[in-house]
């Protein structure tokens, strides 16, 4: 997965947070709905920016970012802050 393709699938995602909480707000979904979702899209994008910034240092580095593959959910929700 190349840069544009991460960030889009990042946009992607970010759209799809914005349409929950609209349909959260418009009653069509329950807030447990909402959470369990926005859960997941948490951990998605999260997995996504953790890509970008791996692919980003590895291209700094002079090494192919093309290598770098993204890491499961735990791992990266493990990662200290």
């Amino acid at each position: 997965m190349d840069d544009k393709t991460v960030l889009s699938r990042i946009n992607g995602l970010v759209d799809e947070e914005h349409k929950l909480r609209q349909d959260l707000g418009q009653g069509k979904i329950s807030s447990d709905e909402e959470h369990a979702r926005l859960k997941e899209l948490e951990e998605a994008l999260d997995q996504c920016w953790d890509l970008l910034r791996r692919r980003r240092a590895a291209r700094e580095q002079g090494k192919n970012p093309d290598t770098e593959q993204a890491h499961s959910v735990s791992e990266v929700e493990g990662y200290l802050q």
